[in-house]
């Protein structure tokens, strides 16, 4: 029992080593900032805590909701927030789950909050194949009862599938290319490690394109991690969601790393801003007509010079911001 207890603090502490760095810090509190003591803020993808602990250090009266479906991670975020555990409540649930079967007996929340970045200890400590940099199963599930795992999408799936995954989530131009040798390959033997599939995928393409700006293996990663987690699917059905919950008068960020994300948060934000959305062929009005939210950002924030520069990850972050005026 003794020795359990010392492995487990000792994979903290290793944890712990690794400090995810938390973008746009300053501009989630420019635009998210409470206006009233003990307001409640959720912040919908803690990782390991970094928002949310800038946040606290801000504003000692803020009460906040962390979630995470991922529990090692939130195990660190605990760890990381054990000197606000007054002011924090955690839940180990995808974000579009909890917001759906939002807890009863806790209040609606002032502040929301989703940063839909992928943390540094996913990539370099969960191991569970996310970088292709490293030697690790490929498993990419964010949460351990999910059904499929990268291994079963580049085994399993016939090509013209595996195909439309990768250009699709991945907006990967050889995504045919890239398909048809990891069929090849695994026709020999399964591809079974992260960099397996990463030195497929560099055969599989032109030689000009292996040494542009990011790594071959790059969108084909991502678009696999989609797959797996179904995080666009998620993602429509938590903002929905979350807006339901919020608060009139109550704001909700989002932040995203890639244009599939970006284009459904903006298409999504646009649509609560209008006092109609009705198709344009439809000849009467059948929706409620009423503007559920105001856009506070008309163009999405970015990152600073000066943050891309200590943080090169942040360099295609983008920020978008409502404030809710009417029910959904």
């Amino acid at each position: 029992m003794l020795q359990r207890s010392l492995e487990k603090l000792s994979q903290c502490n290793e944890l712990m080593e690794i400090t995810h760095y938390s973008v746009m810090k300053d501009e989630v509190i420019s635009f998210l900032k409470p206006d009233k003591p003990g307001q409640l803020f959720v912040d919908a993808t803690t990782g390991e805590g970094g928002h949310s602990e800038w946040l606290l250090k801000n504003y000692q009266d803020l009460n906040i909701v962390c979630l995470d479906a991922d529990i090692d991670i939130l195990d660190i975020a605990k760890k990381r927030l054990e000197h606000y555990e007054d002011q924090v409540v955690f839940y180990n649930e995808w974000f579009n789950i909890f917001f759906k079967n939002y807890p009863q007996g806790l209040e609606r929340p002032d502040r929301i909050l989703f940063d839909l970045g992928i943390s540094t200890f996913h990539y370099e400590k969960s191991e569970r194949g996310f970088s292709f940099r490293n030697s690790e199963k490929l498993d990419m599930r964010l949460e351990n009862e999910l059904e499929i795992s990268a291994s079963d999408i580049v085994n399993d799936y016939p090509q013209k599938e595996l195909a439309k995954i990768i250009f699709e989530y991945g907006e990967e131009r050889y995504s045919r290319s890239i398909a048809e040798a990891i069929v090849k390959e695994r026709k020999k033997n399964q591809i079974e490690t992260s960099d397996e599939l990463a030195e497929v995928i560099w055969n599989a393409v032109p030689v000009s394109y292996r040494h542009g700006r990011i790594h071959p293996a790059t969108r084909t990663f991502q678009a696999l991690r989609i797959a797996v987690n179904g995080e666009l699917a998620r993602l429509k059905e938590a903002l929905e969601a979350a807006v339901s919950v919020l608060k009139v008068g109550g704001k909700m960020g989002v932040i995203t790393f890639h244009s599939l994300e970006d284009r459904i948060v903006k298409h999504y934000f646009k649509d609560l801003s209008r006092m109609c959305i009705c198709p344009s062929e439809t000849p009467i009005c059948n929706c409620r007509g009423v503007k559920v939210a105001e856009i506070l950002t008309r163009k999405p924030v970015t990152p600073e010079k000066g943050e891309i520069e200590e943080n090169h990850a942040s360099r295609s972050s983008k920020l978008r911001v409502i404030q809710k005026v009417n029910e959904l």
